[in-house]
This record gives C-alpha cells, sequence and structure tokens, in this order.
C-alpha cells in the first residue's frame, strides 16, 4: 500500500528498513520524545525482528515515510492500539531524519494518516500524547485538526525529571469539516 502525498509519500515498512531505525535509534535528539522503549539499546538484529512483524498485526498499521526527491525512509507514523470495538486508535509520528525538522511534514502526515484512519479504517475517535516540552509536535498536531483534551501530569521521564503529557484527539464527526488532504 502506498498513500502519496506532494513531495512524499507512505509505504508500509520492510524488515530492510532496519538500518533508518537503527540509526535513529542511536541519536538520543532523534528519540527524546518517543516511545519508551527507545531509551533501552537495540541490535539492529531486535529491528529486523520488530520490522518482520510490524505489518501482521490488526491492532497496529504503520507507515514508512519517504521523501520522493531521494526514494529515502526518513521517518515513520501509524495508528496503534486500534480498537475495533470501540472505534479507535492512537496516532503516532517520528521524523528520523532530522534536515526534514520544521518543515510542516509531521503536520501533513498526521493529516493524511488521521484521514486514512477515519475513511478507510473506520475509526471515531483518533488520540495521541505527546510531550509538553515538545511544542512543534503539539502545534503540528494543533494545525492538523486534534483538540487538547487534558495533561497528564508527570507521565513520562525524560533527562532526569518527570514530564507532563498532553492528551489530544479528534472524532470522525469533527474530521469531516477539517479534512482538507
Amino acid at each position: 500500500m502506498k498513500l502519496e502525498l506532494e513531495h512524499y509519500y507512505l509505504r508500509s515498512l520492510e524488515p530492510t528498513d532496519s538500518e533508518f531505525f537503527y540509526k535513529w535509534s542511536c541519536d538520543r535528539e532523534v528519540t527524546l520524545y518517543s516511545l519508551s522503549s527507545y531509551a533501552y539499546p537495540q541490535s539492529k538484529l531486535d529491528i529486523e525482528k520488530w520490522l518482520s512483524t510490524v505489518n501482521s498485526s490488526a491492532k497496529n498499521v504503520s507507515f514508512g515515510l519517504c521523501s520522493k526527491k531521494s526514494d529515502q525512509l526518513i521517518g515513520y507514523a501509524g495508528i496503534s492500539a486500534i480498537s475495533s470495538l470501540n472505534r479507535s486508535g492512537e496516532f503516532f509520528i517520528l521524523i528520523g531524519e532530522k534536515e526534514y525538522w520544521g518543515k510542516g511534514i509531521g503536520t501533513l502526515v498526521t493529516k493524511v494518516v488521521t484521514d486514512y484512519a477515519i475513511r478507510t479504517l473506520g475509526l471515531h475517535r483518533v488520540q495521541l500524547t505527546a510531550s509538553a516540552q515538545n511544542i512543534g509536535a503539539v502545534k503540528a498536531y494543533e494545525k492538523a485538526g486534534y483538540q487538547h483534551e487534558g495533561v497528564m501530569r508527570q507521565s513520562g521521564f525524560r533527562n532526569g525529571e518527570f514530564v507532563d503529557k498532553v492528551l489530544m484527539s479528534v472524532l470522525s464527526t469533527e474530521w469531516q469539516g477539517i479534512a482538507s488532504v
């Protein structure tokens, strides 16, 4: 499967993407606000094993984010914790290549993946959490149409201190008026 954007595209992840994921996992600046699993060392083999199973779960949809210009993997995004009963899931994104930071890609990808989650997967609610310190990400999610729901106080631990996380979501009933992907 492939989702087209103007200068980028989203595709299925492959075990051969492990080199990129390994490089990103070794750069604390890249993974600072990411999943806790990045806080622990991972071998290339660990990452290859994860990538070989990532597309087999009905509870997760993951896409590799690629630049059309270079055909290079620059990040990944998707929906995790998909509940068919509740018709809900959780959005995630990581832009691993730093030269692509601050270019509005996060907002664009958030819109495209959220649209896929609502229109194709039939989800009613898509939520996310972001470190309150990751101001750029919070702004990107706001621009993509996500609403603030609250703050999860001291729910993350980064750089030796507890940090707040922002809880945001969008509903399918709101998305119809927001979506201009």
